[in-house]
């Protein structure tokens, strides 16, 4: 308990206090935010705000995260360790696509196949590693059941070895591919992102020391619980890391909210994305995403419907623009307005996310 509390204030100190100082350094480099032309009007006054920001909050996880395991924990784990492998991992692709901007001067920074490349390079490096590292009971951070609250029976392994592991890292694949783009989608707002991130990565605090207290490896589980009892390998530590990561965040968003004075860029977005799927991979949690990031499916989903539709029809469109958030800006409504009510349905569909995960402690 102390390792958590003490990451989550490390982190959220480091962003809180040294976040001014990088918006000065990343304004002296020339980091400034490239606006597309055919976006809101509105946001042409943002265009020259320092972005990249996401290194801040990544470094900000790192701090609080490493400091905490070492001096007051039992060390890092080897969950703990993946979940920060793919968030700097899927970092480093959104900084290639945002340094690119900035020298380029344009909106455009890699390309979308380049993009996905970089995306399932490390996806599949993090599902190949993540099914290695047992502990003494023989359980690694990753299973090769896909999962819901917990794993369900549908094992990729009875495809055979050399099909069933081609499978299993494709899903990881695209899981993580979905996570991280329906963050960068949504990335498009003062504290959008921010908050919705918060709220999704949040939920794994309380998943992961839930699962910590009705572990069946823990000492303190009640035997009439050991039919329900949970099978993750590290899920204190992934709640220490979900909590470093909050931390670091909050902090961030305190200098990221309308009007931002400095935003994530895809180096935030997408590691914030490949943390979210990374938790759930090894929180045996990964259908539970679904609920967890419902504001990120409905984010995405819109952009999915607009071009699709605009296919079928020849030009018509169903929302005045996408992603949604957009739509009702273009509508008339206040940025801010859009954001705290964009971030009332993330945080429902997190409750109900959670609840889903609680509910069979329910059944008596």
């Amino acid at each position: 308990m102390r390792a958590l509390l003490t990451a989550g204030a490390l982190s959220l100190s480091f962003t809180l206090f040294l976040t001014p100082l990088f918006i000065r350094l990343f304004t002296r480099l020339g980091w400034g935010q490239f606006i597309r032309d055919d976006g809101p009007k509105t946001h042409h006054v943002k265009r020259g705000t320092p972005t990249m920001g996401g290194i801040i909050f990544i470094l900000g996880t790192l701090f609080g995260y490493f400091v905490a395991t070492t001096l007051v924990g039992d060390g890092p784990t080897a969950s703990g360790l993946l979940v920060l492998f793919m968030m700097v991992g899927l970092g480093l692709v959104g900084f290639l696509d945002d340094f690119l901007k900035t020298r380029k001067k344009q909106s455009l920074g890699l390309g979308g196949w380049a993009k996905i490349a970089g995306q399932t390079l490390v996806a599949a490096v993090f599902a190949l590693l993540a099914l290695q590292f047992p502990n003494a009971e023989g359980a690694t951070p990753a299973s090769t059941k896909i999962s819901f609250i917990r794993d369900l029976p549908l094992d990729f392994m009875v495809l055979g070895t050399i099909v069933g592991i081609i499978a299993y890292v494709a899903w990881i694949v695209l899981l993580t591919a979905a996570a991280s783009n329906g963050v960068n989608v949504t990335d498009g707002l003062d504290g959008l992102a921010s908050g919705a991130s918060i709220l999704a990565i949040g939920s794994f605090i309380i998943i992961g020391f839930w699962q910590f207290n009705q572990s069946r490896f823990s000492e303190n589980l009640n035997p009439s619980d050991l039919y329900r009892s949970y099978d993750v390998r590290d899920p204190l530590d992934l709640a220490i890391v979900a909590t470093a990561i909050v931390g670091a965040v909050v902090g961030f968003l305190w200098w990221n909210t309308n009007p931002a004075h400095i935003y994530m860029g895809d180096t935030g977005s997408l590691a914030l994305g490949g943390a979210l799927a990374a938790l759930a991979v090894t929180s045996q949690t990964e259908l539970l995403l679904l609920l967890i990031g419902g504001l990120f499916v409905i984010e995405t989903g819109s952009v999915i419907v607009q071009r699709a539709y605009f296919k079928v029809t020849g030009g018509k469109r169903i929302f005045l623009m996408s992603p949604i958030h957009h739509h009702f800006e273009l509508k008339g409504w206040a940025e801010v307005t859009i954001v705290v009510r964009f971030w009332i349905i993330a945080g429902l569909f997190v409750a109900a996310g959670v609840g889903a995960f609680y509910f069979e402690w329910l059944q008596s």
